[in-house]
């Protein structure tokens, strides 16, 4: 039991558990009392929230039946996959119940005449990539943590580096079956290629982080396998030079898959967290490049770049033939995140700005990390625009860090505005970012958003004040 209760909570404690364990049967799937501290937060976990109850569910009738008495009885529900959230959407700081999906992490069927497979929220991204791969198809939303479930991607509408080529997970969700809070089952969008039945209901939901319905299973878009792929990494003597290469590839038309951007700053990071080592360590900035297609059109867009590059101030051009070889560069981007935080304790940010901004807004970077004495690590997609960017704690106190924190959002969130951009582009607001999301943006857009939220859930019981929720 946990310590300093009264006897009243005590009760209501035992009281919860009972009521839960009629609907679950099995003890093991209910959690009270002591809740392990990895149900509390996110993956950096360093917010903790606290919950009368865990229950780990495996059917949509379960988590129907969940929400159901939740809602009678207006208790916080907080859902939960993977747990790789880098906001906080996954931290219970309303109390109440957390309700994993985790168990539910079954492949349920395969389509290949429709492209398409129908898996529960709680499966892998890696699983489901591998499995479809195997039968000769291609699932191409690739955000960085490949250990997050597929509910969570939908959750957060995540992107990846593949979005230059592919688009982002909302462009490979046919359709959901989700739950909403008062527990009814709902299947919204289909199979079908179109659909102007309405409102898009399906897409309300992807990308709202848990705060208007549940999600209990999904069918997902697939594509042809590409017959070949290739990465190359083009080193550069500076940052600008590099970013401003990437627009004249674009306009080129070569297709590529992904097009990243790293600081030689940064990448020696990785290199030291990882072991791997990226060739011309002499260079100021990567752009990291991949294509994927037919043989002979990936070779001919390969042989293009490589023009367009070395007329664009490229140091050099190395193709990265070897597949291993190719694994390790791309670890190293993976890594970075890891990589900083094995230095630091970080505030990771997922800015946005308009593609033809990303030096701009990257020298602006630099400059406030001089002007503020604060670290700030960039990099990311410079095909989208999409800047990862690390705010380095160093060796502040809590309450000095809090502060210079919150100065140098202020700041960076104001430019962003300035430039175009957006605060988040694949992350989430979560709680992290709740305070500049409302600062930036308009009440009336606020306002209608709310709405939303009190037709999905009108006693807000899911997710409250999380994202855009008052």
């Amino acid at each position: 039991m946990e310590k300093n209760v009264t006897d009243k909570e005590a009760d209501d404690l035992t009281n919860i558990r009972n009521d839960l364990l009629e609907i679950i049967k099995e003890e093991e799937r209910v959690l009270t009392g002591e809740i392990p501290h990895e149900y509390l937060s996110d993956k950096l976990g360093r917010k903790e929230g606290t919950a009368q109850a865990v229950v780990l569910v495996k059917s949509t009738d379960e988590v129907s039946r969940i929400l159901k008495y939740a809602y009678n009885r207006n208790i916080p529900v907080t859902p939960r996959g993977a747990g790789t959230n880098l906001v906080g959407s996954t931290v219970p700081d309303q109390g109440g119940i957390i309700l994993d999906v985790s168990g539910m992490n079954r492949i349920l069927s395969f389509d290949p005449d429709t492209l398409s497979v129908t898996v529960q929220p709680g499966v892998l991204l890696k699983d489901v990539q591998a499995y479809v791969e195997e039968r000769g198809l291609f699932y191409p939303p690739d955000p960085g943590e490949k250990s997050a479930s597929i509910g969570g991607n939908i959750a957060t509408n995540a992107g990846g580096m593949r979005a230059v080529k592919y688009g982002v997970t909302r462009d490979y969700v046919r359709a959901l079956e989700v739950v909403t809070a008062d527990g009814k089952v709902l299947n919204v969008g289909s199979k079908n290629v179109k659909d102007t039945t309405g409102l898009s209901l399906k897409n309300l939901v992807i990308g709202s982080e848990g705060t208007l319905a549940v999600i209990t299973g999904a069918v997902l878009r697939l594509v042809a396998k590409p017959e070949a792929q290739i990465s190359i990494v083009v080193p550069y003597p500076d940052l600008r030079t590099g970013i401003e290469s990437v627009l004249t590839l674009l306009r080129a038309d070569l297709n590529p898959v992904a097009i990243e951007f790293m600081e030689r700053k940064v990448v020696a990071l990785g290199e030291k967290y990882t072991g791997i080592v990226y060739p011309r360590p002499d260079a100021g900035s990567y752009i990291l490049l991949s294509f994927d297609g037919h043989k002979e059109i990936v070779e001919e867009s390969v042989r293009k770049a490589s023009d367009l590059a070395r007329e664009t101030g490229a140091m050099d051009f190395v193709v990265l033939n070897d597949r291993e070889k190719s694994n390790a560069i791309w670890a190293v981007r993976g890594d970075l995140v890891n990589a900083v935080e094995a230095v630091s304790e970080q505030e990771p940010l997922d800015i946005v700005v308009p593609i033809d901004r990303t030096a701009d807004f990257v020298e602006y970077v630099n400059a406030l990390e001089v002007k503020n004495g604060i670290r700030l690590i960039s990099f990311g997609h410079a095909g989208d625009g999409n800047v990862h960017l690390c705010v380095v704690r160093g060796d502040r106190d809590e309450e000095t860090w809090e502060k210079d924190l919150d100065q140098v959002l202020t700041e960076l969130y104001e430019e962003v505005r300035r430039m175009g951009g957006l605060i988040s582009g694949e992350h989430g607001l979560g709680v992290s970012k709740r305070k500049y999301f409302f600062h930036e943006t308009s009440k009336e857009i606020v306002d209608l958003m709310n709405r939303v939220k009190d037709a999905f859930d009108p006693k807000h019981i899911l997710n409250d004040q999380k994202s855009y929720v008052r």
